[in-house]
């Protein structure tokens, strides 16, 4: 082989560098390589081939407080809903999840506690499935201290909140043995099946209507459907923690989701031990 085809291929500044080699003074040599970094650093104009793609990130995001600061990677800018219909709420936060790589390569669940509904979601932001559920009586973003230690006849209505934030999720069992996904388990909430062992609550029926005015009944925990507790949530979270978010549904609680730059998260649009 000639050894002018070992320059076919290459950037027209590099062939025209080894070409000087060969007819030029080591010290033009060393001039040439001293240019090299400046030339590299002006792009796809002088060196289309070696040319890095950029992405931008924008600032790093923290949510709620307490949140890890994740770097932003190249990543799809929005998660998958699918043809399953959801709040602006809920597809700021997951799109804000999937952009951010908040949820650390692990699948997540969305509560949206004021559509009353649950979105589970790959490691990628694929949704998986979505259903209905039940949360806390009273409204309110925040536990009171120290209620996963005591008990359930001892919780007053207006404290069985469901807290919004972010929670490392795994599964586990109550006390009574039954399969749950733990959320909270120092304040005792989980994400379980529905519960009907109470008739007068009418938590199946409740889970059935197209409202979700009747779907606060419990003492904080999320109950959704059996079927979907056991094809959606437990596959995606069978040999893996994940990431829960509860949304918030008081200002006071949109104001703890946080972003680097001091701004509330949902700004930028406007404005476990017993089971239950």
């Amino acid at each position: 082989m000639h050894v002018r085809d070992s320059w076919q291929g290459m950037p027209a500044p590099v062939a025209a560098m080894l070409r000087l080699a060969g007819r030029t003074r080591l010290h033009l040599l060393k001039k040439w390589l001293r240019l090299l970094p400046v030339l590299l650093t002006l792009g796809s104009g002088v060196f289309p081939a070696l040319a890095t793609q950029t992405v931008e990130s924008g600032p790093k995001e923290g949510l709620p407080a307490g949140a890890p600061q994740t770097d932003m990677a190249p990543r799809s800018l929005r998660a998958d809903f699918a043809h399953e219909p959801a709040s602006p709420d809920a597809r700021l936060v997951a799109d804000w999840i999937v952009r951010s790589g908040d949820n650390r390569h692990s699948p997540f669940v969305l509560v949206d506690k004021a559509d009353a509904r649950v979105y589970v979601f790959s490691a990628e932001g694929r949704i998986q499935g979505a259903a209905p559920a039940l949360l806390g009586l009273a409204t309110g973003d925040h536990a009171v201290p120290g209620i996963g230690e005591r008990k359930l006849s001892s919780i007053r209505p207006y404290e069985r909140t469901t807290p919004a934030g972010r929670f490392v999720a795994s599964l586990g069992r109550n006390l009574k043995g039954s399969e749950i996904l733990w959320v909270d388990y120092e304040g005792a909430i989980s994400m379980h099946p529905v519960v009907t062992s109470n008739v007068k609550e009418r938590r199946a029926q409740r889970l059935s209507t197209p409202t979700p005015l009747d779907n606060r009944i419990s003492y904080g925990c999320i109950n959704v459907p059996l079927d979907f507790f056991r094809t959606v949530l437990k596959p995606a979270f069978t040999g893996t923690d994940g990431i829960v978010y509860v949304l918030p549904e008081t200002p006071a609680g949109r104001q703890l989701w946080v972003l680097n730059d001091g701004d509330s998260l949902f700004a930028r649009m406007g404005q476990s031990s017993p089971t239950d």
